[in-house]
C-alpha cells in the first residue's frame, strides 16, 4: 500500500499559558510562565501547593452550558480544543467524509475531579447520593466521544492511554491511520485535568512533584537546572487536526507542517522509574528519525519531555546523545514544560503545537528558570531566552510512567 502524506491542518489549545494558541505561543516566546498557586482546591496541607492551572475557564465559550454540566473538566478541555483546531481548519461545518473522519485522543488519568466528589457522596448519602452521570463523566473515552458526538465524526474514535506520552502516541495513531489510507482527517493530540487532591496527592507521595518553590511558583518548573527538585502539575488540551495531503490541497486548507515520522518503544523496566541506560527513549528517537526519512543532522529543533525532575532530566540528556552522536552537541533543546507545567495526557499535544508553530515562526523557544545546569545535562537547553532560526524539521519526545517513550518528527511543509 502506497504511503500517503500527512499534514496539519488545524489547531486550538487551553493551557496555563492561555485560551488559544496564538495568546499561548506569544507567552511562550516571551519566556512566559503559566505557573501559580493551586486555587482548583485548598491545598494548605500539601507540601506542593502549585500548579499550571487553566485559568479563568468558561466552558460556555465553547459548548452549551447544559452540556457542560455533563462533562468531567478533561471532557470539556478537549472540547475547547478540538472546537478551536476544527474551526481552524475549516472543517466545522463539514468538507470532509464524517465516516472516514476520526478523533483519537490521549489522556493520562480521567475524570478524577468526579471520582472524588461521587465517592464523597457515596460515603455521606449511600447509593442515592450518586449522580447517573458519574460514569459517562469520568471514563477517558468520554473525551473523544463527545467531541466525535458534536461533529457528527462516525471514523475510528478512541483513547490512548500510555500516561505522559498519551497525546503523542494518540498523534502517532492519527498520522498512522491517514497514512495507510483508514481515515483521510482526524482530530487528535490529548488532555488532562488532575489537578485535585488525590492527583496532587498521588503525585507528591511518588515525591515526584516540586516542594521547594511554593512561594515562587512561576520558578519551580526548571528542567535541566541543578536545583530542580520535581515537576508541577500542569492541565489543559493541545488538539491538532491532521489531514491526508490531498485532501487537504484539494480543498485548500492551510498547512502548518508535514507529520514525517513516528517513534514508540517500552523500556519494559519498571512502573514509574525510566531505564538507567537511557536505550528506550534513544531507539524512539532513532525510530522516528528513520520513519521520517531523515538523519540526526537534519534535526534543527527538539522540543523535549523535560519534567524538571531528578531522574528524567540527566537520563533524557543521555538518550538524546545516543540518538543523535556528533549533532546533539548542536542541536538546540528546549522544555516548553518549564512555561506550561506538566500536562501529563495533554503534554504532548500542546508541544506538538509548540514546535509546529516554533517552526512556522522560525523561533526556537527557551527553557526558562535553566540558571545552572546540573553537570550531567551539558546540552544546549536554550536556556531563558527564545531564538531565531530556520526550522525545516523539529522533533518532539515524550517519556511516561510504564516505560512509554514516543517521538514524533515535523518537517516543514513543501510541495
Amino acid at each position: 500500500m502506497e504511503r500517503r502524506r500527512v499534514v496539519v491542518t488545524g489547531l486550538g489549545t487551553v493551557n496555563p499559558l492561555g485560551h488559544s494558541v496564538s495568546e499561548a505561543w506569544e507567552a511562550v516566546k516571551a519566556g512566559k510562565s503559566g505557573l501559580g498557586p493551586i486555587t482548583l482546591f485548598d491545598a494548605e496541607e500539601f507540601p506542593c501547593k502549585i500548579a499550571g492551572e487553566v485559568k479563568n475557564f468558561d466552558p460556555s465559550v465553547w459548548m452549551d452550558r447544559k452540556e457542560a454540566r455533563k462533562l468531567a473538566r478533561f471532557s470539556q478541555f478537549a472540547m475547547a480544543g478540538a472546537a478551536q483546531a476544527v474551526e481552524d481548519a475549516g472543517l466545522a461545518d463539514g468538507g470532509s467524509d464524517p465516516y472516514r473522519t476520526g478523533v483519537i485522543l490521549g489522556n493520562g488519568i480521567g475524570g478524577y475531579e468526579v471520582n472524588e466528589q461521587e465517592i464523597r457522596n457515596l460515603v455521606a448519602k449511600g447509593l442515592r447520593g450518586v449522580a447517573p452521570m458519574t460514569i459517562p463523566k469520568l471514563i477517558i473515552n468520554e473525551g473523544p466521544a463527545n467531541v466525535a458526538i458534536k461533529y457528527g465524526f462516525h471514523g475510528p474514535c478512541y483513547a490512548v492511554v500510555t500516561a505522559c506520552t498519551s497525546a503523542t502516541d494518540a498523534i502517532g495513531a492519527a498520522f498512522n491511520s491517514i497514512r495507510w489510507g483508514q481515515t483521510d482527517v482526524v482530530v487528535t493530540g490529548g488532555m488532562e485535568a488532575a489537578i485535585t487532591p488525590f492527583g496532587i496527592a498521588g503525585f507528591v507521595k511518588l515525591t515526584a512533584l516540586s516542594t521547594q518553590y511554593n512561594d515562587t511558583p512561576e520558578k519551580a518548573s526548571r528542567p535541566f537546572d541543578k536545583d530542580r527538585d520535581g515537576f508541577v502539575m500542569g492541565e489543559g488540551a493541545g488538539i491538532l487536526v491532521l489531514e491526508e495531503l490531498e485532501h487537504a490541497l484539494k480543498r485548500g486548507a492551510k498547512i502548518y507542517g508535514e507529520v514525517a515520522g513516528y517513534g514508540m518503544t517500552c523500556d519494559a523496566y519498571h512502573l514509574t522509574s525510566p531505564d538507567v541506560t537511557g536505550a528506550g527513549p534513544a531507539a524512539a528517537m532513532k525510530l522516528a528519525m528513520s520513519d521520517a526519512g531523515v538523519e540526526p543532522s537534519q534535526v534543527d529543533y527538539l522540543n523535549a519531555h523535560g519534567t524538571s525532575t531528578p531522574t528524567n532530566d540527566p537520563l533524557e540528556t543521555m538518550a538524546i546523545k545516543q540518538a543523535f552522536g556528533d549533532h546533539a552537541a548542536k542541536l538546540p533543546i528546549s522544555s516548553t514544560k518549564s512555561m506550561t507545567a506538566h500536562m501529563v495526557g495533554g503534554a504532548g499535544g500542546m508541544e506538538a503545537i509548540i514546535s509546529l508553530m516554533a517552526m512556522k515562526d522560525g523561533f526556537i523557544p527557551p527553557t526558562i528558570n535553566l540558571d545552572e545546569a546540573d553537570e550531567r545535562c551539558d546540552l544546549d537547553y536554550v536556556p531563558n531566552v527564545g531564538r531565531k532560526a530556520e526550522l525545516k524539521t523539529v522533533m518532539s519526545d515524550n517519556l511516561g510512567f510504564g516505560g512509554h517513550n514516543g517521538v514524533l518528527v515535523f518537517k516543514k511543509f513543501e510541495d
